[in-house]
């Protein structure tokens, strides 16, 4: 069977609101390649949208997998606990960038865990409104959705958001938007529409995903506790996509001396298994009544065994010293690509969470280069993700595990792509 024929009974079946990035349809995964049902093999830098920090199949998850599935696949948390969640829970609650003590409750997704985050949030502050931030993304859900600052694809045809989310611009010192501009627009905010003593929670990642890579300044955060502080109001980190070493720390909240109220996980956190989870100070998470939080598969037991194994992975291999290493040598691979081509506007990153921005020949935004460049570097055996409020942004999320050798080959595939892309440029 080949991917178009099975592409060809996709359109049939599936709903075109779920969109793909690629119509190679995965037949086996080992660590960073990815092999389709023609045999034919790719270097994976999507990660499964930075699920993937510890590779596809890491022995040592599959065996905690295995072993857990050989007992139990499912009880329902709620019904019938276990240890290995309780043990989970502790070891989060140790590793969080949070004040202790905390606690810490399971999700499914990355979008339950931000809906969580705020049902918390809200429960313990006894207010209602929220303060997101222009570019984010926290879901598709209509919480997620409405807290998202990007109409397009997540917002258009949907009618109206949820009342009392309010957005401010996130610094972009490559757009002009700096952060006191940031600052600025939440002062206005709270002078002109809702009054600081109605707001639950300012959200806000420390790291924008699919907002374009944009990295929140120090100054910020500092800005954004203090005002939490003064008014009262949660500070929730999203950490869904920048969490579990993918910036190079555990979590990228420990890039600033200030700690988050409460931090939402998902993504990387179980190595492939659908796990989420909402970690905050004790007397925040205690704030719901019993039955106010949880969910049918909310912490499944093959999930939590991964991640357990995922959180022992990432201190056995040092992969926080390897995700800021590989990083550092993506950036200066791409910045020298910068030098010599006028497309690329900005490179980047933090630890192997790094990105490159593309603009047409008058500055604007140019996503029709961005899909060339992954285009070309698909037919070269290269999986990458674009990103970006007007998707002119290419990012990489390459397993932490890939091999030093099979990233090196990826990199020199990367520049034939960007040759072949971008064609004004000089080669590689």
């Amino acid at each position: 069977m080949t991917n178009r024929q099975i592409d060809q009974r996709r359109v049939a079946a599936s709903p075109r609101g779920v969109g793909l990035t690629t119509t190679v349809y995965a037949a086996r995964a080992e660590n960073a390649t990815i092999w389709d049902v023609e045999g034919n093999s790719y270097t994976d830098f999507a990660a499964g949208i930075a699920v993937l920090n510890t590779g596809h199949r890491h022995p040592k998850v599959m065996a905690a997998v295995k072993a857990q599935l050989d007992c139990f696949t499912h009880t329902s948390y709620q019904v019938v606990p276990y240890e290995s969640a309780v043990a989970l829970m502790e070891r989060i609650n140790t590793i969080a960038p949070v004040k202790a003590p905390a606690k810490t409750g399971f999700f499914t997704t990355g979008a339950e865990a931000v809906e969580n985050a705020v049902k918390i949030a809200r429960a313990y502050t006894k207010r209602s409104g929220v303060i997101a931030f222009g570019g984010a993304f926290h879901g598709r859900t209509f919480l997620g959705m409405s807290l998202t600052g990007k109409v397009q694809p997540y917002k258009a045809g949907f009618g109206p958001m949820l009342p009392e989310v309010y957005h401010v611009p996130f610094p972009n010192p490559a757009h002009g938007v700096t952060v006191e501009d940031s600052i600025k627009a939440l002062e206005h905010l709270l002078k002109y529409d809702i009054d600081p003593q109605r707001i639950a929670a300012i959200i806000i990642e420390p790291v924008q995903g699919e907002g374009g890579f944009n990295i929140a300044p120090t100054a910020l955060m500092e800005h954004l506790r203090a005002l939490c502080d003064t008014h009262g109001m949660l500070m929730i980190a999203d950490e869904v996509q920048t969490g579990f070493g993918r910036t190079g720390r555990m979590f990228a909240m420990e890039h600033h001396e200030v700690k988050p109220d409460l931090v939402t996980m998902a993504k990387s956190l179980a190595g492939g298994m659908p796990l989420a989870a909402v970690c905050g100070r004790a007397e925040v998470m205690d704030a719901p009544n019993p039955g106010g939080l949880g969910g049918t598969y909310a912490g499944n037991p093959l999930a939590v065994a991964a991640a357990n194994a995922v959180i022992d992975v990432i201190g056995e291999e040092d992969l926080l010293t390897r995700a800021t290493r590989l990083g550092e040598q993506l950036q200066e691979f791409l910045n020298g690509w910068r030098d010599r081509c006028e497309f690329i506007f900005d490179v980047r990153g933090q630890g192997s969470m790094v990105a490159v921005e593309f603009v047409d020949a008058t500055g604007k935004p140019d996503a029709v280069v961005v899909a060339r460049v992954l285009k070309e570097a698909l037919a070269r055996g290269l999986i990458l993700l674009s990103c970006g409020v007007y998707g002119n942004v290419v990012r990489f999320l390459y397993p932490l595990t890939i091999p030093q050798a099979q990233f090196d080959a990826a990199l020199v595939t990367l520049g034939e792509a960007l040759t072949a892309a971008t064609k004004d440029c000089a080669a590689a």
